[in-house]
């Protein structure tokens, strides 16, 4: 017998044409076995994915959140506060989305904010629907017509979503719907308030309505994609943006670099806060260590929550100058859209 093995394909000289006829009438190899992945779920069952696209802050991952059920991607009044695609499993009796929320679709001002535009603008051609998410509060603009020229290239179904209607009176709704119509042909649309409920399992039936038929492709235990590192690292940066001044929030950077379970209950885990100048560290310490304290407090009791167990939680801040034009750096900090 020969020492190596050539890779044999009996379907190498059939052309897909042919392939799906071969599938369909039931001659090809495995193909009784396909329904067995729809096994467990009833029929017409319909899963894919779904992605949540917009301009910063028109509240996609407030939105992700009410439809999971609880906090898994951070929120903050800070644009750009979503840098990673973050994808969670939202399971309902007769359908299973996959929502893929992404980083808010802006004029780049640096090396990383591209790379976030790169990632968020990614996702049009890799999901079954396409949600446009925009603010009912906020004008629509020029931003959210660059946007709309995007969403109306792809070839998804298309929702709009208008949000934040807690904050926005009925006549102003009806101007942004009638803004939006104009911008892109949508197959559907819907109005929610993710913080009030409103409109939440709506948005759900909504978008699953034009999902395909299909398995449940994870399991009904899994929450989102994300290691539990990146985690640890986003509620640390979601603290920071909360508690520091308008100059502060964009230069920061996250890495989570211990996580031990050293008893059962028990989490050990160390972050480091990367900026860019000495100054931004020094109001994230704060007098006496009090900013980062405070910073760290609210951080390790989203973490306790998540994880169901006691955290230690130690913090760091460093000093990287100019790290957001540095590719390399970018890349380290798992914020490059060719790592997603």
């Amino acid at each position: 017998m020969s020492d190596t093995m050539t890779d044999f394909d009996p379907f190498a000289d059939l052309s897909d044409d042919e392939l799906d006829a071969m599938i369909e009438a039931g001659e090809f190899p495995g193909a009784m076995d396909a329904p067995a992945l729809c096994a467990d779920v009833p029929e017409g069952f319909r899963s894919g994915f779904v992605a949540l696209v917009g301009r910063p802050n028109a509240g996609k991952s407030t939105l992700l959140n009410a439809c999971y059920g609880e906090k898994v991607a951070i929120t903050s009044p800070v644009a750009q506060t979503t840098r990673r695609r973050l994808r969670a499993v939202v399971n309902r009796e007769d359908c299973q989305l996959v929502i893929v929320d992404t980083p808010g679709i802006h004029k780049p001002k640096d090396g990383l904010g591209s790379e976030l535009n790169k990632s968020a603008l990614g996702e049009l051609s890799d999901v079954d629907v396409i949600a446009f998410v925009i603010d009912a509060s906020a004008p629509i603009g020029r931003g959210d017509a660059w946007v709309a020229e995007r969403v109306a290239a792809a070839k998804a179904p298309k929702v709009l979503v208008l949000t934040k209607a807690d904050l926005a009176s009925p006549e102003e709704m009806l101007k942004q719907l009638e803004a939006a119509r104009a911008l892109v042909e949508f197959d559907d649309e819907i109005v929610v308030s993710s913080t009030e409920g409103f409109n939440v399992e709506a948005f759900v039936d909504v978008v699953a309505a034009y999902l395909p038929q299909g398995p449940r492709w994870f399991p009904e235990g899994m929450g989102t994609d994300e290691a539990d590192e990146v985690m640890v690292a986003e509620f640390v940066r979601e603290k920071v943006l909360r508690h520091t001044r308008e100059e502060i929030p964009h230069a920061v950077g996250v890495m989570c670099d211990e996580f031990e379970r050293p008893k059962r209950d028990l989490l050990r885990l160390h972050a480091t806060v990367y900026v860019e100048r000495e100054g931004q560290k020094g109001i994230i310490v704060g007098k006496g260590g009090e900013m980062i304290k405070r910073i760290g407090v609210e951080a390790r009791r989203d973490l306790e929550r998540m994880f169901g167990c006691r955290v230690f939680l130690g913090l760091d801040v460093k000093v990287k100058p100019h790290w957001r034009e540095d590719a390399r750096e970018i890349r380290r900090f798992g914020y490059a859209a060719d790592d997603e």
